[in-house]
């Protein structure tokens, strides 16, 4: 049996996956002195931002599923190692060159975060996958809502570098609390790395729900992208014209959806993750709706600024919480597919806003991402309805509903649903599998230990 986390471990990866995300979006108020001590033009600086979101996605394809591989303690106080190393370098980095090398690396490093979501999900008691998920999630929106406050304040009291360096001392710090408190215990591992990178395209065909979580949170993160990216521009234009500090100050309003998370994790594991997707997305729309009717006002763009990210919070949580159900000893492989693709298909929205805020102006920028919003939770609420239709319809033996009773329906285009293994081509070890005596919870869909 997968053993549950000592006492404060979900609390400790919160904070490692908070800290650690932070890294990617810290330095981005002091990129003005980067580029002043650094001598080069700011467009060169401007591609920070971009070398640490690059570094993030090869994170999520090549290190993610290494979280199936290897014991949580050893692979998350690794990475954070990494991360300070990287972190010491762009400290140290003469010129532009080896500063976006080095945040190649950060936002590589930076990816346990993402890890440290699939360990809680799959190291939480039963019946406490969803509020585990949230709770990571929790500290991830923390990580990127106070990072810019964090790094500008670090910056004006010390400078650039010596900003960094408190970050890199923060990565050690969670690298030996990581080593020490974290799970010890190595996942069963059927295939070979190689073997398992390759598998990650086939996830898609495999799992039904996989492919419904994509397109449902790409759906959500569009309109994310695409809400801030445009407010940004239209509140620094005329006729607002407020200046960056000003307007860095809405991302203040986030901390609703940060406050909601340990509450939307109970919702979770007590309701269907549909369910909770569905009530967050419409809540999401409704603060859409609000900012849709103009920024003239501070307090209700505020508030609809509020709205749309809880919303847009708690769906992640719950979306996440789904994807873990599907087969949690390969909870980091399926996160993987799953960040990649959602961060692909929210990337338009960054892409789209300028050109819709130009041709249609802020009424069309949101009237787009409410359409996306709605059509998000219309998706997912059939798929939700469908899902409990199929539960009640097909008596299944030999599965009792657990921590996700709604989750553990055909996720699987295969017409078999009782073999203890996914990966079908592998009869032999599926069956020598089933013979493991070590507990782990390898060949259960559903996640669950010994019955």
């Amino acid at each position: 049996m997968t053993r549950p986390f000592p006492r404060g471990g979900v609390l400790l990866l919160s904070a490692i996956a908070g800290t650690a995300i932070a890294n990617n979006y810290a330095v981005q108020p002091a990129l003005t002195s980067v580029a002043a001590d650094l001598g080069v033009p700011p467009a060169a600086i401007g591609l920070v931002p971009t070398a640490a979101l690059a570094g993030c996605m090869a994170g999520f394809a090549l290190l993610l599923p290494l979280t199936d591989r290897i014991a949580p303690h050893r692979l998350v106080a690794a990475q954070l190692t990494a991360l300070a190393a990287a972190l010491c370098v762009a400290a140290a980095a003469p010129g532009a060159a080896v500063l976006l090398v080095a945040y190649l690396g950060i936002g590589a490093a930076a990816g346990v975060a993402a890890q440290a979501g699939a360990i809680a999900g799959r190291h939480a008691p039963p019946g406490r996958r969803g509020s585990g998920v949230a709770c990571v999630a929790a500290g991830m929106s923390a990580g990127i809502l106070l990072s810019r406050l964090a790094g500008g304040a670090l910056t004006n009291l010390l400078g650039w570098r010596p900003m960094l360096l408190v970050f890199a001392a923060s990565a050690l710090l969670g690298a030996v609390a990581a080593a020490a408190l974290l799970p010890k215990e190595r996942p069963y591992r059927e295939h070979g790395y190689r073997a398992a990178l390759a598998q990650l395209p086939p996830l898609l065909r495999q799992f039904r729900e996989l492919r419904r979580a994509v397109a449902v949170g790409g759906l959500w993160y569009f309109a994310f992208n695409l809400i801030w990216v445009a407010l940004v521009l239209a509140l620094a234009a005329p006729p607002h014209s407020l200046e960056p500090t000003v307007i860095g100050l809405y991302s203040l309003t986030g901390l609703l959806g940060f406050a909601a998370l340990p509450f939307t994790g109970r919702l979770i594991d007590r309701y269907t993750p549909h369910a909770v997707i569905t009530a967050a997305l419409l809540t999401a729309a409704a603060g859409t709706a609000l900012l849709a009717t103009g920024l003239d006002s501070p307090p209700a763009t505020a508030l609809g600024l509020a709205l749309f990210d809880a919303g847009c919070f708690a769906a992640q949580a719950a979306n996440q919480s789904r994807i873990m159900a599907l087969a949690p000893q390969r909870a980091g492989s399926l996160s993987s597919v799953y960040l990649i693709l959602y961060f692909a298909i929210g990337s338009l929205g960054t892409a789209l806003a300028a050109p819709l805020l130009t041709l249609s102006g802020w009424h069309g920028a949101t009237l787009t991402a409410l359409a996306a919003l709605l059509l998000a939770a219309a998706l997912g609420h059939g798929w939700g309805r469908r899902a409990r239709n199929q539960g009640t319809g097909e008596q299944r033996t030999g599965e009792p509903h657990g921590d996700e009773p709604h989750m553990d329906e055909p996720h699987m285009d295969e017409p078999h649903v009782d073999e203890p293994h996914m990966d079908e081509p592998h009869v032999d070890e599926q069956r020598s599998g089933e013979q493991r005596t070590d507990g782990h919870p390898s060949a259960r869909p559903g996640g669950h230990a010994a019955r």
